[in-house]
């Protein structure tokens, strides 16, 4: 367990989302029923809840017993500014696989038990991913030394979590009692929402500037460029949510006023989405010429490939949520093709894990790095 960092929760989130993206498709838009009364799908996408259920429990068994028997390595990986920003994944694991469980699992353990499994992973996801949020900027700021050169997508990780939970909340929205309850959650999203993409927008510059004056990204480090595209997915999705949600929330304001500001907010997730998503397209597209050219130079499987998994899920959900929102066909098109790179990716990196697992090569301690030599350039 002592090589078990914060980064193995990527694997929860990143199989999490694969069936919440499944079960939300818009496939009505297509002409299709919904994707959780197609057979086939509904029973994937059960299994593959189910499996990230599964997966929490271990990966959550594990990291307890990394912080027992190994608090010194925990405590250098706080100190690590490589490994510190992993602490987000433990909030958006959790997270994701308690939306799964209203969006999917409710089909298997019955709707009370999903909203209460899913109201406890989204309070506990929630403070882990606010209180990261803080904590590990904190650290970069006060205990860790970094250069320029150092900055990283991973930074993105802590500040993406309150982002997750804006996209989230909106469903345990329908379930509080109506009034006050239902509108402060839904106003506390719109917060979670503000924080993280204000939080995004000020470490973009300083990632896009690294890659610029200091070249692509270590070979083993170039999946994290998908990175980027989780606030960018995320936050569509959240609007869209949130619109979603708004008209059983905004109870209190009288009635005409309620009206404005549902339409409103309608308006706003389609203004905002549409230009974000035609950003995580060019993204996207920049990520994956990076990512052929890294493969062509020999690069090493590790957990950093599952990156490729929640970052292009989030998208799946966003598109899936303007396709809903507008009835627009090629938004449907669109969810679809990014929904067959997410199963795809997800594969590769599910079958690599558990190859490495298996052999022992993942938790095993990291190589020692041998003796440096000068080289000419």
């Amino acid at each position: 367990m002592r090589h078990i960092g914060p980064n193995w929760y990527a694997s929860v989130m990143g199989t999490a989302i694969v069936a919440s993206a499944g079960a939300t498709l818009p496939l009505e838009p297509l002409g299709l029923t919904s994707p959780m009364d197609v057979p086939v799908l509904r029973a994937a996408c059960v299994t593959v809840w189910a499996l990230s259920a599964l997966m929490l429990t271990l990966v959550l068994a594990a990291r307890a017993g990394h912080w027992i028997h190994h608090r010194d390595q925990a405590r250098a990986h706080l100190l690590d500014p490589s490994v510190a920003p992993f602490y987000g994944c433990l909030a958006m694991a959790l997270l994701a696989v308690g939306g799964a469980t209203l969006t999917v699992g409710r089909h298997v353990i019955g709707e009370s038990a999903a909203v209460a499994v899913d109201a406890v992973l989204f309070t506990t996801g929630t403070l882990v991913g606010l209180t990261a949020a803080v904590a590990v900027p904190y650290l970069m700021v006060v205990r860790h030394r970094v250069r320029p050169e150092d900055a990283s997508p991973v930074w993105l990780l802590p500040v993406v979590a309150p982002m997750v939970s804006a996209a989230l909340g909106p469903g345990l929205i329908p379930y509080l009692p109506a009034g006050q309850w239902r509108e402060s959650l839904l106003l506390a999203c719109y917060a979670m929402f503000g924080l993280s993409l204000l939080a995004t927008l000020t470490l973009l510059p300083l990632i896009f500037g690294r890659l610029v004056t200091h070249g692509p990204l270590p070979l083993a480090l170039t999946p994290a460029l998908f990175l980027v595209l989780g606030p960018l997915g995320q936050s569509t999705t959240a609007l869209g949510n949130l619109a979603h949600a708004a008209p059983d929330a905004l109870t209190s304001a009288p009635p005409a006023s309620t009206a404005t500001y549902v339409s409103a907010l309608d308006a706003f997730a389609v203004l905002y989405g549409v230009p974000v998503l035609g950003f995580a397209l060019l993204w996207l597209a920049l990520a994956v010429a990076m990512v052929v050219r890294a493969v062509r130079r020999g690069m090493p499987f590790s957990m950093t490939w599952w990156a490729f998994t929640f970052p292009v899920g989030t998208c799946v959900t966003g598109a899936a949520g303007l396709a809903h929102a507008t009835g627009l066909t090629a938004l449907a098109w669109l969810s679809l093709a990014l929904f067959v790179l997410l199963t795809a990716a997800w594969a590769v990196a599910w079958t690599r894990t558990v190859h490495g697992l298996v052999s022992g090569a993942l938790p095993a301690a990291p190589p020692v790095p041998g003796p440096a030599t000068a080289r000419t350039r």
